[in-house]
């Protein structure tokens, strides 16, 4: 079937344009907020002795929910997680978190802007 009217055809073709530009914007997104879980996970290991000391809330691996309950806040400019953690096995073993961390990360992902606590759970 042929579009006959102009404005029809540019509407059509708009709509058509529009869509993928949605669907990669958030597939961008999705993915900063993928690599500032990574990213904000790794540095509380860092942080508190490396893997074989500590590890962080089961949260902070759920890269399908971008950190799910351990993203306290997503702005435009920061995400903020905040999680506990703990000695290998704590979770799974129902062992109290011995540490807990609040890291703030840039909205795309790439850079740590502040470690506003990391210590004894509050």
């Amino acid at each position: 079937m042929a579009i006959r009217h102009p404005i029809a055809a540019l509407l059509l073709g708009g709509a058509l344009l529009a869509s993928p530009l949605a669907v990669h914007a958030q597939f961008s997104d999705s993915n900063s907020r993928v690599r500032a879980l990574n990213l904000a996970r790794n540095k509380a290991i860092q942080l508190n002795g490396g893997l074989n000391l500590y590890v962080p809330a089961a949260c902070m691996f759920n890269t399908d929910q971008g950190g799910g309950d351990c993203l306290v806040r997503s702005n435009a400019k920061e995400l903020v997680f905040r999680f506990p953690g703990g000695v290998p096995g704590w979770q799974q073993t129902n062992t109290p978190p011995t540490v807990e961390t609040e890291i703030k990360v840039s909205a795309d992902g790439r850079q740590i802007l502040a470690v506003p606590y990391n210590g004894q759970p509050r």
